[in-house]
Formats: structure tokens, sequence, C-alpha cells
């Protein structure tokens, strides 16, 4: 997941850098007053989102596939204990109905 993220982070670095030289060469329009930076942040994150969702396929797909896991690990681990409970209550009653 660090990968996928790191990844992530690289391709709107990337844009960020390529829109903010557009922007400094005139070829973009200069945001308004003192909002260049978030102006050049946002086109960057718009265009690196469809970008990222493209080129990052591979890796996203590997790292759902870990999330997946873990979650169907941690509901396993939640039916386990459960079942303890239910077995530990149900040796209660018995013993309480037998007294």
């Amino acid at each position: 997941m660090l990968r996928y993220t790191l990844m992530r982070l690289g391709v709107f670095a990337g844009c960020f850098l390529v829109v903010w030289g557009l922007v400094a060469t005139g070829i973009v329009p200069r945001g308004l007053g003192g909002s260049n930076y978030l102006w050049i942040a946002l086109l960057a994150l718009v265009i690196s989102a469809p970008l990222s969702f493209v080129l990052l396929r591979k890796e996203r797909d590997r790292a759902s596939e870990k999330i997946v896991a873990r979650v169907d690990r941690a509901k396993a681990n939640m039916d386990a204990n459960r079942t303890m409970e239910d077995d530990a209550d149900d040796a209660a009653r018995a013993q309480g109905a037998s007294s």
C-alpha cells in the first residue's frame, strides 16, 4: 500500500512540475492574485488523477488484494472469537441449569 501511495505522489509531483512549467512559460494562465500555487496544485491534481488510474492499475490491484486479504483475516478472527464466546456462554448456561 505504501508503494502505491508513493507512486501516486510521484505522479502528482510530476504533474505539478509540468503544470508549473506551463504556467511559468505563459502557456497556461496564472491564478488570480496570490492563488497561483493553489491553481497549479488543482490543475496537477485534476491531471494526475486519471493518469494514476490508468498508469498504476496493476499496482492498485496488488494493493487491493492485500487489503482484501487483511480484511478477510480480520473477519475470520472475529468469527473465531464470536464462536469462542458463544461456546463459553452455552457452557455457563448449561452449568447454571444443572445446578
